[in-house]
């Protein structure tokens, strides 16, 4: 089931169209609050799922112009909501946020790399800079729905702030 939350102020990297919509997906409902609350706050419209199942639902119905997903949920991990989404040809930026990168998926099948990843823990101000690091990439990029890795996958979070 997917948790809708819409935001009606803020400013977002979407500009001048109206808030970029992001996809939330992790099965931990604190996760899923505590990120869907600091996307809001910082001008995202933003719809909520439990799992990846919830998530290709979600697809289904709606468009969105990011997806921030954790890997290790019950039903569909994030590696396979990427299978199904190169699968289906749906051009879609992905963040990668989870406890442990699927890393030998990701080099047995380069094609799955999602735009981003995000270690847990990670920091809000990390996850608000990822997302607008991709967002702005996607949105300059000539090319509609094809974007540059950042940061590298094999990269780890930097130290302090608050953690998730």
């Amino acid at each position: 089931m997917k948790d809708k939350t819409i935001s009606q102020a803020g400013e977002s990297t979407c500009a001048p169209l109206p808030p970029c919509r992001i996809l939330l997906v992790d099965d931990e409902p604190h996760i899923r609050q505590l990120n869907t609350g600091a996307l809001i706050h910082s001008g995202y419209h933003v719809d909520a799922a439990e799992d990846g199942a919830a998530a290709w639902e979600a697809l289904g119905a709606d468009s969105y112009d990011l997806m921030i997903t954790d890997n290790n949920m019950p039903r569909l991990t994030g590696v396979e909501l990427l299978k199904k989404l190169h699968a289906t040809r749906m051009a879609l930026p992905v963040i990668m946020a989870t406890g442990e990168l699927p890393t030998e998926e990701f080099t047995r099948y380069p094609w799955l790399q999602p735009a981003a990843t995000l270690l847990k823990p990670y920091t809000i101000a990390e996850l608000l800079g990822t997302v607008k690091k991709v967002l702005r990439a996607t949105a300059t990029d000539s090319a509609p729905g094809q974007f540059e890795p950042l940061p590298d996958w094999r990269s780890q979070p930097s130290a302090g702030g608050l953690r998730l």
